[in-house]
């Protein structure tokens, strides 16, 4: 049974299947080589003929299949871009600033996510390759990438962003998560703050360790000690960061600023915050949307996600372009906004 609307008359279609050129031939009455040379943007075609060619391109729908000339050339003119989460606000400008620099270089960008999963990531990464991108911009769930190694060594260039690859030499763009955690403790140590505590996200995760560093750098630098339970590593998820916060805040000799590893540790720890009557100081790294509209507003150790991105698109391209050399490590600064939150004082 098919349902029509009243008026309307019925189109066989049969989904799946695409007009070739033959049928472009057929509806403009030429030959097969003639319609070729039009798609192709080649010279011998009269106007009046061309006009008829192009007419039925357009009636039919035609669309080249670009496959022999890929083989031919050698390239598919698309890149893939593997990130952590989508839904991830740090990476969308990110996502985007590679997607322009895809399309100034005539490029399609592929896209999709890892959700944080080694086995996930990899699945996504060889089925890029098996469609044959021209090249991968690799944000790292794992912490081996040996995998890879094939698909490097036949060509597919690779550049891994915000963290390292693991167990084999690539490209890769990073943040300075180190010194930005650094600076922003030193922050709150400059405000008179001596117990720090430290939430961040999943020990081997390099972002997560490079930040932990960071922060017993600034701790060790002023001569302050690091008690244990002013540490906690972990998943982001809301419980787990709030559980940790509460621990530090509720414990007998308290913390009185918190260092959150990333927005979404920041976002969690801003509602433990709300809840309670005294003031804690707190330093965020990552910027997060409404941030300077809290009060206090937050503070925190902003890195361009943006730059990441055009920084991994250019460095990709320039070594599809034929640059070569050794594994390049790009780290890019970063640097703290004062709003309000970091700047409070120990309580009295």
């Amino acid at each position: 049974m098919t349902d029509t609307a009243p008026g309307t008359a019925t189109t066989s279609r049969r989904y799946g299947t695409r007009p070739t050129m033959k049928d472009v031939a057929a509806r403009a009455g030429v030959g097969l080589k003639t319609v070729s040379r039009v798609v192709n943007g080649e010279p011998g075609v009269t106007p009046d003929t061309e006009r008829r060619v192009k007419e039925a391109i357009t009636a039919l729908g035609f669309r080249r299949n670009d496959s022999a000339r890929i083989l031919r050339k050698g390239r598919t003119a698309s890149i893939g871009l593997v990130l952590e989460d989508l839904a991830d606000p740090f990476y969308g400008p990110l996502s985007r600033a590679v997607e322009e620099v895809a399309r100034a270089h005539g490029a399609l960008l592929i896209n999709g996510s890892s959700a944080e999963d080694p086995v996930r990531e990899q699945e996504l990464v060889l089925a890029l390759c098996a469609r044959r991108v021209d090249g991968l911009v690799v944000i790292p769930a794992g912490s081996d990438h040996r995998y890879l190694g094939p698909e490097i060594a036949a060509g597919v260039a690779t550049v891994f962003v915000d963290r390292p690859a693991g167990l084999i030499e690539a490209d890769a763009v990073l943040s300075d998560s180190f010194g930005g955690a650094r600076d922003g403790v030193a922050h709150l140590i400059a405000q008179g703050h001596r117990r720090i505590g430290f939430i961040g996200d999943q020990r081997g995760i390099h972002t997560a360790e490079e930040r932990l560093r960071g922060y017993r750098a600034a701790m060790a630098a002023s001569g302050l000690p690091v008690d244990d339970a002013w540490v906690s590593l972990g998943v982001t998820e809301p419980d787990r960061v709030g559980a940790a916060a509460l621990a530090m805040l509720d414990a007998p000799e308290p913390v009185t600023a918190l260092f959150a590893g990333n927005n979404r540790v920041t976002v969690t720890v801003v509602r433990i915050l709300a809840g309670r009557p005294a003031s804690v100081a707190l330093v965020g790294f990552d910027d997060f949307e409404l941030a300077d509209l809290l009060s206090p507003g937050i503070t925190v150790i902003a890195q361009d996600s943006a730059q990441l991105g055009r920084t991994a698109a250019d460095l990709l391209f320039r070594r599809l372009d034929g640059a070569g050399g050794e594994p390049r490590r790009v780290v890019l600064p970063t640097r703290l906004i004062t709003r309000g939150s970091g700047e409070l004082p120990p309580a009295a």
